[in-house]
């Protein structure tokens, strides 16, 4: 006999007995134990390394819409992004915050774990819907007309600009491109503005940024004592990044009561970003200044 045959003869005699002494091991031996320390450990794990996202109202206009946040995150540092404070003159700034908020919704690694990302798509519902006649998230299509603003969007439902209502060198009346403009009977008069002081109260942003449209720039902000140094950084690393232009101080024509100035009082670093146009959202160039404000803002 060959060794070969001898060894096919061995394999098929000794195959069968391993086979069925597998078997018999497995339903004789006990099943591993999981203990209940195990299974909440495997849980907190999963909890942590899911994505934390949710939407709450802030506030309502004055007739009544919902002026809402959506929060990607749960680290302490809070960044906030504003969009449509001028309502449905300004649309592109809602369109880029409900588009910024469906790519976090989409890639959260994007934020970083010391990072909390706020983003108040529309602080003036009625003005947008005023241009729309829709609530809540829309979508190009919806525009009836990208290539006409409608002026009387930017305001809210009291004829007031929402972004004179803060309390930085209030005054009753304001300008917008040599026009007088109403703003309110006092600083905070507004519903929409109390929601934004009321939210920016309860998590204490490290920086704002808010779009607006239109003038390819990026704008620092100050009140009574200066820019920030912060505000400085915020501005040239979103600048940068994004392909804006830098501006220091704005000086195109006198504002008063306007929110990033506000903030600026209390010590909160912000800018205004002024996209090119106001008939596009300029997403690859946004895209990239909030990931560098991102980026700024990581502790490793």
């Amino acid at each position: 006999m060959t060794r070969l045959v001898f060894l096919k003869i061995l394999t098929l005699a000794v195959l069968p007995l391993l086979i069925i002494g597998g078997f018999t091991l497995y339903f004789i031996l006990p099943a591993p134990v999981v203990t209940e320390q195990a299974r909440e450990q495997n849980t907190t794990l999963s909890e942590e390394h899911k994505p934390v996202q949710h939407t709450e109202t802030i506030g309502t206009s004055v007739q009544g819409r919902d002026i809402t946040v959506t929060s990607f995150g749960d680290g302490p540092t809070q960044l906030l992004f504003v969009g449509g404070m001028h309502g449905g003159y300004e649309w592109n700034s809602s369109l880029l915050a409900y588009d910024m908020i469906e790519q976090l919704t989409e890639q959260p690694d994007m934020i970083p774990d010391n990072v909390t990302v706020n983003i108040i798509p529309t602080l003036n519902p009625d003005g947008t819907y005023l241009t729309l006649g829709t609530e809540g998230s829309f979508e190009y299509t919806d525009v009836p007309n990208p290539a006409k603003r409608n002026a009387s969007g930017r305001f809210n439902a009291n004829g007031v600009d929402l972004n004179r209502n803060f309390d930085c060198k209030w005054a009753p009346k304001s300008t917008w491109r040599g026009k007088v403009v109403s703003a309110g009977t006092k600083a905070f008069s507004e519903p929409e503005a109390q929601a934004l002081r009321t939210f920016v109260g309860k998590v204490r942003p490290e920086a704002v940024v808010f779009w607006h449209s239109k003038a390819n720039n990026v704008y620092a902000s100050e009140c009574h004592n200066g820019v920030l140094a912060e505000t400085i950084t915020l501005m040239n690393t979103y600048a940068n990044a994004a392909q804006y232009g830098k501006v220091e101080s704005f000086d195109a024509y006198p504002i008063t009561g306007d929110a990033e100035g506000w903030l600026a009082s209390i010590g909160i670093p912000a800018v205004t970003v002024e996209m090119e146009t106001a008939e596009r959202t300029d997403w690859l160039r946004n895209l990239a200044g909030v990931k560098a404000v991102l980026q700024m803002y990581t502790k490793f």
